[in-house]
């Protein structure tokens, strides 16, 4: 009962904290979470005890690269799921386009309905694809809870090699995951940093590695 009652707490503070930091992006943001907690549960794309978690987990986790991401970048989500990050941050950026790029059909179809309820029609494609197959240049990749960061490497540097950068939202293990692709990010030519990132300063911070050709 009580860690119900602190998830609901945790929630409450997330919403509010980033309706709070994005008003322009507030009521979509809003709707969006709606998405998530029914349909996204339905469909499959999130867990069952996920509904409760959509503000703090999900969304605040996703516009942690907010202030990351260069003024109007074109940026490719790479197993965008749920839109995870790419849809809450078009809605917070409005001057980024973002591609959001997923290979299964189910979630396909739901990032086409949710990008056309939520207009962003004119900001934000849904491609069928995956990353190794995509032929797109971007200036930055962004992903999260896609792979490990030699996968990613393998599959999107083409996307985003030599100008641009991969953001992958991470984890604790982030610094071993660039130890373990030292080889790959040599071979490369490629500098990988650990970021300290936060969406709004009441919500809790995670941690992005970016990747970026050495200089």
């Amino acid at each position: 009962m009580q860690e119900t009652e602190d998830q609901g707490a945790a929630e409450q503070v997330a919403r509010d904290a980033l309706r709070r930091r994005f008003p322009q992006g507030a009521d979509r943001l809003e709707a969006y979470a709606g998405i998530l907690r029914n349909r996204g549960i339905e469909w499959g794309l999130l867990g069952p005890r996920e509904a409760d978690k959509v503000w703090s987990r999900h969304i605040s986790n996703s516009l942690a690269l907010v202030d990351v991401l260069g003024q109007g970048v074109d940026a490719a989500d790479i197993g965008s799921g749920a839109g995870l990050p790419g849809i809450p941050l078009a809605l917070c950026r409005p001057d980024l386009r973002v591609v959001l790029l997923e290979p299964l059909l189910r979630r396909f179809n739901f990032l086409n309905i949710a990008v056309e309820e939520l207009g962003l029609a004119d900001q934000v494609e849904v491609q069928r694809l995956r990353a190794e197959d995509c032929d797109e240049v971007f200036d930055a990749v962004i992903c999260r809870a896609v792979a490990p960061l030699e996968k990613l490497l393998k599959w999107t540097t083409p996307m985003f090699f030599p100008d641009g950068e991969l953001l992958a939202l991470k984890g604790a293990g982030a610094e071993e995951e660039i130890a373990k692709a030292g080889k790959r990010l040599n071979g490369y030519q490629l500098t990988a940093q650990v970021l300290q990132v936060r969406a709004a300063p009441e919500v809790e911070g995670t941690r992005a590695i970016r990747v970026i050709k050495s200089i």
